[in-house]
């Protein structure tokens, strides 16, 4: 039941009452763009075999393309997703949708490796934006019971884009070359952006908090969509919200400083571990005596494992209080990284770890969608959580980076997974720290935590 002053202000009529067929849509709406982005992602590594052959490549030739897609991920997270919170979620949305289209179609025109380079670096803006973006449209429009469903879901859009993206990929390789891929990349995301138009309003919390021209009428039209009564009046902005610079630098002042700097930590050690695993297990697998299937097959072994933790996650986050079942699971995560390193080098056994490895891996990922945007009020959500997405693709590279050194430096299976496995538990005490500026009266986040919510969340 919606407290007595959600007519007040629909935000909390919104977050305490049912999902709305309205709400249902934006959150599909942005689990297929979260499914685009893991294809687009991925495209090079559909693609790579071909590209090489065309282009004459050598392995470092490929390396250059797979860090320009990350690196413009990490700049689009940094310095287009925090747009959301100056020109609106959707808007931004639209933006690195259209960076998106235009960047996966220019790629499949792309003469040589310089070319092509720069376009997977233009088109990680679009991503990295629209990631920080879809993630705060979910957890702003999601109801509070189903908030953490609501996130994993989106989440599980990344690792279905990829799976299928990469079976359609096989076909139009085989049947139109290369390039067609690119072409299919760009034409889906050019579909999303009448859908984004049509079915996608502006975040209630960036109309009340920003109140940009016809903020009223944007916010009863929204709320007409969703079955509800109109509003005569804004409500007033809270105390958190009530302050107009949304710049990069305003997360580094007071009162946002130590918790922008608890997420940035905590993302970057999760992303350390997480991509340290889902870059290196096949080839680990394979050193270990499993045959190239059989490293494949860890993989795919890994998302199962993934895809029931997530699950995990959404329906239970709420119940068991959201920061203690991700720091739970990224705890998990170091517990079967250490494992992984110590189980017998046989099929099961290390099949079993990486079984453990993706329930733990995807979990952590999830939960870092969940908790970061509610920790900033509506004024620098996005920009928070833009700067911890591009600190994130940092730690995204130092993690695989790591590991390739101690391996060469002959570190054995244990030592190394222990050493990358130790980050989850960094990661895990910055979230302990985070909780308490939430409890905390001078440290109001905003109607993502209304009141009381603080103490019922521990």
């Amino acid at each position: 039941m919606a407290r007595p002053d959600a007519a007040a202000d629909p935000r909390i009529a919104v977050r305490e009452g049912d999902m709305t067929g309205f709400q249902v849509v934006v959150v599909t709406l942005c689990i297929l763009i979260c499914a685009l982005d893991g294809f687009d992602v991925l495209v090079i590594a559909f693609t790579a075999a071909t590209i090489a052959h065309d282009f004459g490549l050598n392995p470092t030739d490929l390396g250059i393309l797979f860090s320009a897609g990350l690196a413009g991920m990490g700049l689009g997270a940094l310095f287009i997703g925090p747009l959301g919170d100056k020109l609106g979620r959707r808007a931004t949305v639209l933006i690195c949708l259209a960076i998106l289209c235009v960047g996966m179609l220019a790629s499949a025109a792309a003469r040589n490796l310089v070319e092509l380079a720069l376009l997977r670096l233009f088109t990680g803006l679009g991503i990295g934006g629209v990631l920080a973006n879809i993630n705060i449209v979910v957890a702003e429009y999601a109801s509070n019971r189903r908030r953490n469903l609501a996130i994993s879901l989106m989440s599980l859009g990344y690792p279905i884009g990829a799976t299928l993206g990469g079976a359609f990929s096989v076909y139009l390789i085989a049947a139109f070359g290369w390039r067609s891929v690119f072409v299919f990349g760009g034409l889906v995301a050019l579909v999303l952006v009448p859908a984004v138009i049509r079915f996608m309003p502006e975040s209630l919390d960036y109309l009340i908090a920003r109140r940009p021209a016809g903020a009223l009428e944007k916010v009863n039209a929204v709320l007409a969509r969703m079955g509800r009564a109109p509003i005569a009046a804004l409500p007033v902005p809270s105390r958190a919200e009530d302050a107009p610079d949304a710049g990069l630098l305003s997360v580094f002042r007071a009162p946002h400083a130590a918790r922008t700097l608890a997420v940035c930590v905590a993302y970057f050690c999760v992303m350390m571990t997480c991509y340290f695993f889902l870059s290196w297990t096949p080839k680990v697998l394979t050193e270990q005596g499993l045959s190239v299937s059989g490293g494949i097959s860890g993989s795919m072994v890994m998302n199962i494992g993934g895809v029931v933790g997530c699950l995990i996650f959404g329906f239970y986050a709420r119940g068991l209080g959201t920061r203690r079942l991700a720091a739970a699971f990224m705890v998990g995560l170091f517990v079967a990284a250490a494992a992984f390193g110590m189980v017998p080098a046989t099929t099961a056994a290390l099949l079993a770890g990486t079984l453990a490895i993706g329930f733990c891996l995807y979990a952590s990922i999830n939960a870092m969608y969940a908790v970061v945007p509610q920790v900033f009020p509506a004024t620098v959500r996005t920009t928070a959580t833009g700067l911890a997405m591009s600190v994130g693709r940092l730690g995204a590279v130092a993690g695989p980076a790591a590991a390739g050194i101690l391996m060469s430096a002959g570190w054995s299976r244990p030592a190394y997974c222990l050493a990358l496995g130790l980050p989850m538990l960094v990661a895990a005490a910055s979230l302990y720290w985070i909780r308490a500026y939430e409890a905390a009266p001078a440290a109001a986040t905003g109607p993502l935590m209304p009141p009381g919510a603080a103490a019922s969340r521990k």
